[in-house]
């Protein structure tokens, strides 16, 4: 990402510490925070800008205000060796969905199929940096979560269904695929970011609050957004929202609270997130399913294709001094936090509010 005048270039470990050093101040655990930080900054150096630094003002505030717990913990609701339910307690999404995605991948060694679900959690950002730690232990990964109602049933006038976004990583050799995306026409973080920009939308994103197709990325955010392909990408959702809100709970998307509604920041999302992993070699029939993964790769690449996520770097391969560009009112709006943290910390009083 190349650096307008007004936006601001500084490295990953300098925003690392300033995230990991605002959400502390506001009473997260280090080490939640930290994971949290991790997460935001590689959606910025993934270039997804929409669900990285752009958030942060909107978990911070609901941290003030109460819609996000600083103290939830992780609590085990069932066990039963390979399927794992846990309650977030309406923590931060990032580092729940990350420890899920962990426990998945450990458990997957023992069972070669795991499903490890967090209910009563919050917004985590993009989805694809969880395949992570699943991917990284050689397994496959699916991830999926919901969120507040902003796409319509197919051929219906009201919001029902979230964005349903879904991941995927895919344990080929020499880098693993990472698919990830909204099964909405498009995802609604970059909604908001064309709206941060007084940008119009592309024809075909959104409609507005009477189900009238716009533009206007404001009308948009308080209207809904459009199914990916039709009908065939609402029934896609459709299956997201069934496997989140539906099996892990405990909302439907109707029911849970918009992030972007300041009036709502008390209120707790209730998000659900389901992380499988798979064991290839669990699967295979013949000792050739990691043969097979490598080769299916290899020729979407002789085909003249680019693989999904070809060019996302794992945390350990972006260095900490590299150069960063944060858009600028990001930027702004974190240094406005930052003094208030260190207001409110030299008098001694609770975290900054907004």
């Amino acid at each position: 990402m190349s650096a307008s005048a007004a936006d601001r270039v500084t490295t990953p470990g300098a925003v690392l510490q300033q995230v990991t050093t605002l959400l502390t101040g506001c009473g997260v655990p280090e080490d939640a925070a930290r994971l949290t930080a991790k997460a935001l900054v590689l959606s910025e150096g993934w270039g997804v800008t929409s669900h990285g630094l752009m958030r942060l003002p909107y978990y911070l505030t609901r941290l003030c205000e109460g819609g996000i717990r600083a103290d939830a913990q992780l609590r085990t609701v069932q066990d039963t060796g390979p399927v794992v339910a846990q309650d977030g307690q309406d923590g931060l999404g990032h580092w729940q969905l990350w420890r899920a995605a962990e426990l998945a991948a450990e458990r997957c060694r023992s069972y070669g199929l795991a499903a490890v679900s967090v209910g009563s959690s919050s917004h985590c950002g993009c989805l694809g940096v969880y395949t992570l730690p699943v991917v990284e232990a050689g397994q496959l990964a699916l991830v999926f979560s919901n969120g507040p109602a902003v796409m319509p049933p197919w051929e219906g006038s009201q919001p029902v269904l979230s964005t349903s976004p879904l991941a995927a990583g895919i344990p080929c050799r020499p880098r693993p695929v990472i698919v990830d995306l909204a099964t909405s026409a498009v995802a609604r973080g970059r909604i908001a970011e064309r709206a941060r920009r007084k940008e119009p939308l592309p024809p075909g994103w959104a409609l507005d609050a009477q189900g009238v197709p716009t533009t206007d990325p404001q009308a948009a955010l308080v209207g809904m957004l459009a199914p990916l392909g039709g009908a065939k990408g609402f029934a896609i959702a459709l299956l997201v929202e069934a496997l989140t809100g539906g099996l892990v709970g405990p909302a439907l998307s109707n029911d849970v609270a918009d992030m972007f509604d300041a009036g709502a920041a008390a209120a707790p999302q209730r998000i659900a997130h389901l992380v499988l992993a798979v064991d290839p070699d669990r699967l295979d029939v013949d000792g050739g399913a990691r043969h097979r993964l490598d080769e299916l790769a290899a020729r979407v690449v002789r085909a003249g294709g680019r693989l999904p996520g070809a060019s996302r770097r794992h945390p350990e391969e972006i260095a900490l001094d590299e150069p960063l560009v944060i858009a600028g009112q990001t930027a702004g709006e974190l240094d406005g936090w930052d003094r208030r943290s260190r207001d409110a910390t030299r008098a001694g009083g609770p975290p900054p509010r907004r």
